[in-house]
């Protein structure tokens, strides 16, 4: 085998090797745009896959039916798994390209606290977060809205 070739094929297995840790560490988000969204657009009931929903008023509180989440809330006994029912209030904020919405409600002992971060894809909005433990393969929280 040529210099050449063992040199091409050394840089391709260390790129492989690199993109594959990159994966486990850092999961890519789900497809879509980075979006900023307005109060109105964000005032919506957002559905996640499995039917829960999210429902954001104008008058920034929250209810939550059944929501999938970033499954990390502080109760007192470590961290939970579990989908969250409830209201609360939330805010948004934004960088220059994207928004960003945090929910937070008391629960039985602490508080629940999530930021989702705002993509479109086609005409679909979709607030997301990550959830879990980077190294499961835990498949992200997606809640999506129809754009307006």
């Amino acid at each position: 085998m040529s210099r050449s070739c063992r040199t091409t094929l050394i840089l391709l297995v260390m790129s492989l090797a690199l993109t594959a840790c990159g994966r486990i560490w850092n999961r890519p988000p789900p497809e879509g745009e980075p979006v900023l969204l307005t109060q109105d657009q964000l005032a919506a009931t957002w559905t996640d896959s499995e039917g829960g929903t999210l429902t954001l008023k104008p008058d920034g509180t929250f209810v939550a039916e059944d929501a999938c989440n970033d499954y990390h809330y502080i109760d007192g006994f470590g961290l939970s798994d579990v989908k969250r029912s409830g209201s609360g209030k939330w805010e948004s904020g934004s960088n220059k390209k994207q928004s960003f919405v945090g929910v937070s409600f008391d629960v039985d002992h602490g508080q629940w606290l999530s930021a989702y971060s705002a993509l479109k894809r086609g005409k679909v909005l979709m607030l997301w977060i990550r959830v879990g433990d980077e190294d499961n393969d835990d498949p992200h929280c997606i809640l999506t809205s129809q754009a307006s």
